[in-house]
């Protein structure tokens, strides 16, 4: 791995609520090289998706920093893409308008636009459905459609927020195969939330356990099992064993 791409310094959040104050995060840290997969697992309500948003720049910290290239993140910024758990895909737009939406809005030439389009819907397996609408789609499909949307102004880092969750777990294994192979493809930086055990390990380089909240980071194992992955590792007695030590440090 290359120096150290992203690096979260001292990140804490609190919101304010009828309630009172309510503590997000509580002093995290960590570092992220460049082309490292890494999957944020913990409890719910621990804030994997705040921290994530704090990452993306959509969410100011409370105390601590951000920093990208050893520079403050001070906002959403196009070296970082996002997907969420809902694809969120405009209805009134086809696959192809949908991908192509954030170099509109950044008016990039049309031609060059519509090649970027081409060639990720090639990359995430949806060619042959580019005029098609998000109501005719699968929920599988529609979250290829919200990645290669990410992918579509070659951001450095992609972060995922429980991309996978509303799927049904066949669909979800099959996505998480597929996740792999754009990965080994572009290499992007990912950082990815699940609360799927064997989904992070299956994913990832590294996986960053979070307490319950206000979170902060309990401990961060390194995934040595070799690449590419394949769906018969969850078999093997290293996948089970870190899968036993991971679930004993969330208990």
């Amino acid at each position: 791995m290359s120096e150290h791409l992203l690096r979260a310094e001292h990140i804490s959040v609190i919101f304010k609520s009828t309630h009172g104050r309510l503590g997000a995060l509580d002093d995290v840290s960590f570092e992220i090289s460049q082309g490292e997969f890494v999957c944020l697992v913990g409890p719910s309500g621990c804030g994997k998706s705040t921290l994530l948003r704090v990452l993306s720049g959509l969410l100011r910290p409370t105390g601590g920093q951000v920093y990208l290239r050893g520079k403050p993140l001070s906002g959403p910024c196009g070296d970082v893409g996002i997907v969420f758990q809902e694809a969120n895909l405009m209805p009134w737009r086809t696959v192809l308008r949908n991908i192509t939406l954030p170099l509109e809005v950044q008016r990039m030439e049309a031609l060059e636009t519509r090649q970027r389009a081409a060639d990720l819907i090639g990359l995430v397996g949806m060619k042959g459905f580019e005029q098609s609408h998000p109501h005719e789609l699968s929920g599988g499909m529609a979250q290829r459609v919200a990645i290669a949307r990410a992918l579509i102004y070659d951001p450095e880092i992609l972060l995922l927020d429980e991309p996978f969750g509303s799927l049904d777990a066949l669909t979800r294994e099959r996505m998480n195969l597929e996740l792999l192979r754009i990965w080994e493809i572009r290499r992007k930086t990912v950082v990815m939330v699940t609360h799927n055990i064997r989904e992070a390990i299956l994913l990832s380089d590294r996986v960053i356990v979070m307490t319950a909240r206000p979170g902060c980071v309990l401990d961060d194992l390194r995934v040595t099992l070799s690449r590419p992955r394949s769906q018969s590792l969850v078999y093997s007695d290293a996948f089970i064993d870190l899968s036993r030590r991971i679930r004993e440090s969330i208990r």
